[in-house]
């Protein structure tokens, strides 16, 4: 099985390519430039693997919940790529892609819940919880909220195991209060977990064509709101 899967969502540029177990992963954490940085950074991923796109199974991207601009970055690319090669693309969460970097950098977390949390912006956080057994899929939906809706979603859920907590959303003072055993505000999200991740789902079927993948942006109104800035204009 070979999968090549690509990620803009955060302030990170990566592009990794999973063969048969094995995976070759190109990152650079840059804030800007990512238009420009990602296709040679696919060309070398696979000419070191002595490919090329026909020779792939499937492509997976992030499909959200995280930057507009950086979620379309890599959609569209991986769009064109996958049309191009007539491939179907794996749709990855970027929070559980987060979760599972964020497990493979800490190993002493082991088999306790992660809660991965993106800043998205207007005091609110997307955030979701991830265990070892299904690691694409949130223990409570995935969701956008404000710190004090989180902290009461964390009461109701009564989690039995002690959390540990991934991502910059986790900045803001209110998480003060939250009973995390340890958290990594630095961690982000690596082309290379969302490879791992998108195996199973494509595995299971769960892909789609290229033209039918959108992103999940989980606030409506701000896409909302971007395109009725573009139609005045």
């Amino acid at each position: 099985m070979k999968i090549l899967a690509l990620d803009t969502t955060s302030g990170a540029c990566s592009v990794a390519l999973y063969s048969n177990g094995q995976i070759n992963e190109r990152f650079v954490q840059a804030e800007r430039d990512h238009t420009r940085r990602l296709l040679p950074m696919v060309d070398e991923v696979l000419a070191e693997a002595e490919l090329g796109l026909s020779n792939l199974d499937a492509f997976a991207v992030s499909r959200g919940p995280g930057s507009f601009t950086g979620l379309r970055i890599a959609i569209s690319c991986v769009q064109g790529l996958a049309f191009s090669a007539d491939k179907p693309v794996v749709p990855v969460s970027s929070l559980a892609a987060l979760a599972l970097g964020a497990r493979r950098a800490h190993p002493h977390w082991k088999q306790s819940p992660i809660i991965a949390m993106l800043d998205a912006r207007m005091q609110q956080v997307y955030w979701g919880i991830y265990g070892t057994e299904t690691p694409n899929d949130s223990l409570l939906p995935e969701a956008v909220q404000n710190p004090e809706q989180v902290l009461l979603s964390l009461n109701e859920a009564e989690l039995t195991n002690s959390y540990y907590g991934a991502g910059p959303g986790w900045h803001y003072e209110a998480f003060e209060k939250a009973q995390a055993e340890e958290l990594d505000l630095d961690a982000l999200i690596h082309a290379r977990d969302i490879a791992e991740l998108a195996v199973p789902l494509f595995q299971e079927g769960k892909v789609v064509p290229a033209e039918a993948l959108e992103p999940v942006y989980l606030r409506n109104e701000v896409t909302w709101q971007k395109r009725q800035k573009i139609r005045s204009r």
